[in-house]
């Protein structure tokens, strides 16, 4: 396995393990979390968190939805 995909995998976990400890799906990232909710316009933290996504990464939060989470 080559570092980056290492390394890759250790920061998603870590993602996965704060969006859990924050009460989110064990499964889902921070950026999945905050696209849906942005999505349905139900959280102001989202919109805070998105923008700045953003800024680094276009439509980083939207895009970030992970298909067994579109529907929740």
């Amino acid at each position: 396995m080559k570092i980056k995909t290492y390394l890759y995998n250790i920061l998603l976990g870590i993602d996965q393990l704060v969006n859990t400890i924050l009460g989110g799906e064990p499964d889902e990232t921070i950026s999945s979390r905050m696209g849906r909710h942005l999505v349905k316009k139900d959280s102001w933290i989202s919109k805070i968190i998105c923008y700045w996504l953003n800024k680094v990464d276009k439509n980083h939060c939207i895009d970030a939805i992970e298909e067994e989470f579109r529907g929740l």
